[in-house]
């Protein structure tokens, strides 16, 4: 059966803290150890109201103290704010804490945000973000799944929090390295053999010898794609942030990989938005605010906190708004159990995931476990 697992972003609500999120984090993911998910990773986003996991190896150590077996990570170190022996000393640190149980996913998004201020913004298209109607102009389907028109981030990486973000989590004048040193450099801290171009040879303790499991996350057939194939790593495909290149990833990395020694074939995760709820009404209630959240983070402001069902059917949609978030609203998996499971089904097979990763917003944290509950339950009876 293809392993679920869990994406987390520590999502605030409406009226609810930090702490409130941070509390609600360590429950559901006692909850998913539980109900049988094999991994719990969490994500990093700086500058968010809405979202506390800014600070993803905290975190993670926060979560595998709280639990017993479930793997858990990242997804992922933005490296474009982090040097690699940072990265692997703290890596190194979770893992000799919690041996054998630590994923490090490791993503581009800092650097990727600085490319975007380049590059000029696609005509977006008109749609209405409600999940039962038709998608936007222009989708398409491939194997049966909805593959919407291609989301421009160019504008959106043009909002001034973007270039306060970098301002803030980098020191004066520091230049980040291309995203393939970084990748090698962690590699080699991880195995006891770095040498810079001196000769000196550099050794992380904790981090050395460090039982970590090494990923790398991307959203196209990019960079991200190529330095995972090249290098033997699996590699989680953002179905969920950029499903119109989904495909486009996944096929460049099989089409680049080269067998490593623990991965003598490609390894594919793939990452979905779902929602379960027992019954289509309940989950369109409860899955009312995700296209308004959608809409803050699209609008470049970072994700507000979640809004209630209330708040959510209050809001006035414009043409822009919808065009903002339809292809994240048309391609979240939401209603009853056997309905989000033959969603992910077709997921599956379309990508030839070998694991599927689900992440659930709610404004309510009742919704989000029942979600995860009902999903594993009905995931384990289908035997997908």
């Amino acid at each position: 059966m293809t392993r679920l697992s869990i994406l987390d972003l520590a999502p605030i609500s409406s009226g609810a803290t930090a702490r409130d999120a941070l509390r609600n984090t360590v429950d559901l993911a006692r909850r998913a150890e539980d109900a049988g998910y094999h991994r719990y990773w969490l994500a990093e986003h700086h500058l968010t109201p809405g979202v506390a996991s800014s600070a993803p190896a905290v975190l993670i150590g926060a979560v595998a103290a709280a639990t017993r077996r479930i793997r858990v990570g990242s997804g992922a170190v933005q490296l474009g704010h982090q040097t690699p022996l940072t990265v692997v000393e703290q890596f190194g640190t979770l893992d000799a804490l919690h041996p054998g149980r630590i994923d490090l996913g490791l993503g581009r998004s800092g650097q990727r945000a600085r490319e975007l201020l380049t590059t000029p913004p696609a005509a977006p298209q008109p749609a209405d973000p409600r999940p039962t109607d038709p998608p936007a102009p222009g989708a398409r389907t491939v194997r049966g799944l909805l593959i919407p028109p291609p989301f421009s981030f160019a504008a959106l990486a043009k909002h001034p929090l973007f270039a306060l973000a970098g301002a803030l989590l980098q020191q004066p004048g520091a230049q980040t390295p291309d995203f393939a040193v970084q990748v090698d450099e962690i590699i080699a801290l991880l195995a006891g053999r770095y040498r810079s171009d001196e000769g000196h040879e550099a050794h992380a303790q904790p981090g050395e010898g460090a039982e970590v499991e090494l990923w790398v996350l991307g959203s196209s057939g990019g960079q991200s794609a190529q330095v995972a194939a090249e290098r033997g790593l699996p590699f989680a495909a953002n179905y969920h942030v950029s499903p119109a290149t989904v495909l486009e990833a996944v096929e460049a990395y099989r089409d680049a990989f080269k067998p490593s020694r623990d991965y003598p074939e490609p390894h594919v995760m793939v990452s979905a938005d779902v929602l379960v709820a027992p019954t289509e009404e309940e989950a369109r209630r409860a899955g009312e605010p995700y296209g308004l959240w959608v809409r803050s983070i699209r609008s470049g402001g970072g994700a507000v906190r979640y809004p209630s069902p209330e708040e959510a059917y209050a809001h006035e949609w414009s043409e822009e708004d919808r065009a903002l978030v339809a292809d994240r609203v048309d391609t979240r998996f939401a209603g009853t159990p056997e309905k989000v499971v033959e969603g992910l089904r077709v997921l599956k097979e379309a990508t030839g995931a070998d694991e599927l990763l689900v992440t659930t917003i709610t404004h309510d944290h009742a919704d989000r476990v029942r979600s995860q509950d009902l999903l594993a339950e009905a995931w384990a009876d289908a035997g997908v």
